[in-house]
């Protein structure tokens, strides 16, 4: 396993985050448990959840699962830089009760002790904004963080979803307050989809923070779908599905696997390198719900790719390039 620094901090983590949300909805708590130790084995040691992951009525499951984890010992809590996520409602399928969700210090400070709970631990690494709360002031936010942080429940903030001029505004005002602000951003960045190069990614750099690409094979769609369907494996479903309804997105995915079947290159172990070999990123999360899936995902730490097949990918997926020559001169 590589190993980098999460943005500006002096925390050390792996070039591959585990992704925790298959944990409870598609993958059992023992096989979950099996994933999180083969993951620890091959030195994988920064592990993704949010509280309301086990979804629906379900929501926390996902982090019980990895409390329950945690509490078989052999220093596996020690090991594991562990990052949870507040916003959402814990209300399960119900209207979220007034100051059950969002940002306010209130739902913070409950949210945070709920999380420890679940995942039987005194203390959460990194603990991040799951989306941005327009009606909660950051002056409340960082208030509400500065006092966790104190207490040592919690030791770093990062966000996930936030626009450029959110990340800005956060760390200016953390600035002023003499505080450490954000240090990672969890952002949708894959082959397929790279608006995030636009100002998300930049910011990011600017303010030195980590980007953690979330959904890195774009809901399967750069994972060898097409090749699989024709070989009658598993077809696809949901998001990659209705993308490849469309005749020109079909026919650019084509060009990619066609592309990589030249190169002796798996179609997913490539787009993980390829994000592995963007500026600022510190490591995608993936989503394993099977260790055949970890194991190919583990292969992509070592992969380095040919300047042709990245000049290749970036004309079948050209970026937008940065702002504002994006959408202006």
């Amino acid at each position: 396993m590589e190993y980098t620094q999460l943005g500006r901090t002096g925390l050390k983590v792996s070039r591959l985050v585990l992704g925790t949300m298959n944990f409870g909805p598609q993958t059992e708590e023992a096989d979950s448990h099996a994933i999180m130790d083969a993951a620890l084995d091959a030195g994988l040691n920064f592990f993704d959840t949010a509280n309301v992951y086990g979804w629906g009525e379900n929501k926390g499951r996902t982090e019980e699962i990895i409390g329950n984890w945690f509490a078989k010992g052999g220093d596996r809590r020690d090991k594991v830089v562990i990052a949870t996520k507040v916003f959402g409602g814990m209300d399960g399928d119900r209207e979220p009760w007034p100051n059950h969700d969002r940002l306010s210090a209130v739902n913070i400070r409950r949210a945070v002790e709920a999380s420890l709970k679940r995942l039987r631990t005194d203390h959460i690494d990194l603990y991040q904004f799951h989306h941005i709360d327009r009606l909660t002031p950051f002056e409340e936010i960082w208030q509400a963080i500065d006092v966790l942080v104190q207490q040592g429940k919690i030791l770093y903030a990062g966000s996930s979803n936030f626009p450029g001029y959110k990340i800005a505004q956060a760390n200016e005002l953390a600035a002023r307050r003499g505080t450490v602000g954000l240090v990672s951003e969890q952002c949708l960045y894959n082959l397929a989809e790279r608006r995030a190069e636009m100002e998300v990614i930049p910011a990011a750099q600017e303010y030195g923070l980590g980007v953690i690409p979330w959904s890195p094979l774009h809901g399967g769609l750069l994972g060898g779908v097409i090749k699989k369907e024709t070989e009658g494996g598993r077809r696809a479903s949901g998001r990659s599905a209705d993308a490849l309804a469309n005749t020109a997105v079909r026919a650019q995915v084509q060009a990619y696997e066609d592309l990589l079947d030249k190169h002796g290159i798996e179609p997913g172990e490539a787009a993980l390198a390829w994000l592995l070999a963007q500026p600022g990123v510190t490591g995608p999360i993936v989503g394993p719900r099977t260790l055949e899936q970890l194991e190919s995902a583990l292969r992509a730490v070592k992969l380095e790719l040919s300047e042709d097949v990245l000049t290749g990918l970036d004309e079948i997926f050209p970026g937008p390039g940065p702002s504002p020559e994006a959408f202006a001169w």
